[in-house]
């Protein structure tokens, strides 16, 4: 069994001790769900439900990422070194969910975070992360264009506010994914796996590990999270995997290839603005509810039913997508 291996098990195990831990203490502290009142009417029974789980996942990948530090230090240094900027920006990104769930859970500011400051600090720790790729890391500007099999060279001026808003994009994408039991961390799970698999393919060792040991996290933090969830990841959560899922893809130089695999968090940013665009025109919705994933659970499909769907999509989008790379 390689290490990798490894620290995907020991991150699992860790991950479900530290929810067994923290899921009581969040329902003690009563740190629960909010439901909306214009929301599906199956969601009022999970009122009061634990959230701010993300923070579980956070601790299971900063505990298990440094001890893969420690134990890589002096045997390869140079996967050590690179492993911390990408847990950094993570964790930055799970920062800002933190403060925004703080202030609706804990404060009972509903409104948590202004959104315009919530984007302000998606948006320095999005500079800081890409001026590290190019100045720190020295990647360059390439990006690997799929449908061709190519890189190109984009200009620093355009590389930048590009590759700012692949990030910003992504995690707002993955936060709205999150609105069922199990669907954000399922579908996540998915397309964090297939960029793992594509950094096996490049020998780009430190997102291997690093994509092994989120996996084992996420997967652990989903058996408090299937249907139905005994706890919820809350924005703490939502934007820290997209944070991962962001840094990983401009890290592999494949930012383009989450407009494959990344299909559903797409779909569901889609269905918001056509929503919210149609109303805004004609006064009419086009879907019963948006994100999108809200309109099948009014048309009638179970929460169960949403989750699998969607998953299975991620999977073959998945596939196709490293097919064409």
């Amino acid at each position: 069994m390689d290490f990798q291996t490894k620290m995907l098990l020991v991150s699992f195990a860790v991950t479900v001790v530290l929810g067994i831990i923290i899921v009581p203490i969040l329902r003690k502290l009563k740190i629960g769900q909010i439901e909306r009142n214009d929301g599906p009417e199956s969601h009022l029974k999970k009122q009061g439900t634990p959230t701010m789980g993300g923070i579980i996942i956070m601790l299971g990948i900063i505990i298990i990422t440094i001890s893969a530090y420690v134990y890589y230090r002096t045997k390869d240094y140079e996967l050590a070194k690179n492993l911390l900027p990408i847990l950094a920006l993570t964790i930055g990104f799970g920062i800002i969910g933190f403060i925004d769930d703080f202030k609706k859970l804990i404060l009972k500011n509903t409104k948590g975070l202004k959104p315009s400051i919530k984007m302000l600090g998606l948006l320095l720790i999005s500079v800081v992360f890409v001026l590290y790729l190019i100045k720190g890391l020295n990647i360059g500007t390439e990006t690997y264009v799929p449908i061709l099999k190519e890189y190109i060279t984009l200009p620093v001026y355009a590389y930048i506010p590009f590759a700012i808003l692949v990030m910003l994009s992504t995690t707002n994408a993955v936060n709205l994914t999150d609105g069922i039991d199990g669907l954000s961390p399922s579908v996540c799970t998915i397309i964090i796996t297939c960029l793992t698999v594509i950094a096996t393919m490049l020998g780009v060792k430190e997102i291997i590990v690093f994509g092994a040991i989120v996996i084992g996290s996420v997967l652990g933090f989903l058996i408090f999270n299937i249907y139905p969830a005994k706890a919820f990841m809350g924005d703490t959560g939502s934007l820290f995997l997209g944070g991962v899922i962001s840094g990983i893809s401009l890290y592999l130089k494949m930012p383009l290839i989450l407009l494959v695999i990344a299909i559903i968090p797409i779909i569901e940013t889609i269905s918001v603005i056509i929503q919210v665009l149609c109303f805004k025109k004609t006064g009419k919705r086009v879907f019963k509810m948006a994100p999108i994933h809200h309109h099948f659970e009014l048309s009638g499909w179970r929460e169960n039913q949403v989750v699998m769907v969607f998953s299975i999509i991620t999977l073959i989008a998945s596939i196709v997508g490293l097919q064409i790379i």
